[in-house]
């Protein structure tokens, strides 16, 4: 017997025998159906900021050849003209994820003329915060609508803070998928409403281990001195301009970055989708004293939508966000009341600074297998008592996850990141071999985080941290020559194949021209009137 035990552990068939039910979830998938998660839908949103050739901040308005920032599908703006993001369409293979990717990052830098794009989620060398150009989205009642949406949120949490860029990753699993899996549960209810169910599952283990996604792809551990922190807590200085934490995977998501005391008050419920409507429609009507005192329109000039805790769903935070395509006029939670989840957005991850177009194929597919992982695992709802723990997980792990002493909360008890992050790869890598038999490269991307566990030096924000310190550079320099050898990589076009490329986004962005011509030509009411409807 203690032989057979010894053959159990050497071979990890332990987890057979404990009977998880992710384990027997994903085995009862496996027998039911051939290849049950291939053909899922994967999308990426990227941001990244203009620069000057000395990596200052663009002042120059968003270039008339990438089309229409309200209506280009693939290329538009966020907080600021100078804040591209970039769309990729739904595909189902990495591979074509990232060849989208990279097309539109060619097609933009042959119309940038002198300029950069900043490979860090961190921001360059920043005006005054009201120097910071707020993105112009044309004269119809919905393009300025948009603007003043933006114009809100400079006055509620500083320009600054809006202009740190990061990837979100969209996830949904392909339809094949639902039906068997819906038979697993021996469900009989509305297939959208298991769906939505299911969906709201993998977000609550999302929050439990979403520290992971910030220690193995957090690449924020610096940031220039010119960018305002919110925080009052000291900052380390590693040269004259360069602040750092030592041991920090990603300011981006700490304190220092996306945070407000405000929105640390909202709490919205995730045990189903009717109380997540409900909640985040009451936090959409309830008035906050610090933004009426704000004002609304002051003069001729709009400050901001509404003086609501919040101005729109958007303005709510969170790593991750369940999501539905939205029609015309219709708001993200109407889109969800309608039809139910959708696909996950994840929001977590930071750009990866060593990358041209800032993510790598087994970032990708590694947050592929991580997102069933957290769908098929046990999902109970969060209590207040483990909601305080994932909040101080995410936190300390932002800002400190690479410390060899950090330990995270489970359960009531402490365990070390790198115990709890292997008993994870362990799990997902069933996961990984699953989608290995249709498309290779799962298991390696496990294997490749696994080493990650094993030296955190390996991280990309230890990494960034070493370069700055050998190199005895400021952040800011050391960005602007990443950004360079980036704009060499996607300097010329290579084969006929790229010419088409290229001309299918110059279609898009002339096209987008006349679509946004057309909306401002049908207004037929005042902008005052068309912001009460909004």
């Amino acid at each position: 017997m203690i032989f057979l035990f010894k053959i159990i552990l050497k071979f990890n068939f332990w987890k057979i025998f404990l009977a998880k039910k992710f384990y027997n979830r994903l085995q009862a998938l496996s027998d039911s159906v051939k290849n049950p998660f291939s053909g899922g839908l994967k999308g990426i949103e990227k941001e990244s900021l203009r620069v000057a050739g000395d990596g200052s901040l663009s002042t120059l308005s968003h270039p008339i050849e990438l089309g229409s920032a309200l209506t280009n599908n693939y290329i538009t703006t966020d907080f600021s003209e100078a804040l591209l993001e970039f769309v990729t369409p739904a595909s189902k293979t990495t591979e074509e994820v990232l060849s989208n990717l990279c097309d539109i990052h060619q097609f933009t830098y042959h119309h940038l003329d002198e300029e950069f794009l900043w490979p860090a989620s961190m921001p360059c060398h920043m005006p005054p915060d009201m120097k910071i150009p707020l993105a112009n989205y044309g004269s119809s009642n919905i393009g300025q609508a948009k603007t003043i949406y933006r114009r809100g949120l400079g006055y509620r949490y500083g320009r600054n803070m809006q202009m740190i860029s990061g990837i979100h990753f969209n996830y949904s699993l392909p339809k094949h998928f639902w039906a068997v899996y819906q038979d697993i549960f021996n469900d009989n209810s509305n297939k959208n409403n298991f769906k939505s169910e299911q969906y709201l599952g993998l977000i609550r283990n999302f929050k439990r281990i979403g520290w992971l996604v910030l220690y193995l792809f957090g690449a924020s551990p610096a940031f220039c001195g010119s960018f305002n922190n919110s925080s009052s807590r000291p900052i380390e200085l590693l040269k004259k301009r360069t602040h750092f934490e030592p041991y920090s995977t990603s300011l981006r998501m700490s304190d220092l970055g996306y945070s407000n005391q405000n929105q640390s008050r909202i709490n919205i419920s995730l045990n189903n989708l009717e109380e997540y409507i409900s909640d985040l429609s009451d936090v959409l009507g309830k008035p906050e004293d610090s933004y009426n005192k704000i004002g609304i329109k002051v003069g001729d000039v709009y400050r901001q939508l509404n003086a609501n805790l919040l101005q729109i769903e958007n303005e709510f935070y969170s790593s991750i966000r369940p999501k539905r395509v939205a029609h015309s006029g219709e708001s993200p939670t109407t889109a969800l009341r309608r039809g139910g989840i959708e696909y996950i957005e994840i929001r977590s991850l930071d750009i990866n600074l060593f990358e041209p177009c800032g993510i790598d194929q087994d970032t990708i597919l590694f947050m592929e297998v991580l997102l069933i992982y957290c769908l098929l695992m046990e999902s109970p709802g969060i209590s207040k008592k483990e909601h305080k723990d994932i909040s101080r997980n995410h936190n300390m792990t932002a800002s400190n996850g690479r410390d060899p002493l950090f330990k995270l909360m489970r359960n009531g008890s402490f365990v070390s990141i790198k115990e709890w992050a292997k008993e994870i790869l362990n799990d997902i890598a069933y996961i990984a071999a699953e989608l290995d038999q249709h498309n290779n490269g799962y298991l390696n991307a496990v294997q490749k985080m696994k080493s990650l566990v094993d030296d955190p030096d390996q991280t990309p924000s230890a990494q960034i941290l070493a370069c700055l310190k050998e190199k005895d550079i400021e952040f800011s320099q050391f960005a602007l020559a990443m950004a360079k050898q980036h704009r060499n990589h996607f300097s010329s076009f290579i084969n006929k194949s790229d010419v088409e490329k290229f001309n299918y986004y110059k279609n898009e962005a002339e096209a987008s021209i006349k679509r946004q011509e057309k909306i401002e030509l049908s207004d037929n009411i005042s902008l005052d009137k068309y912001l009460l409807k909004y």
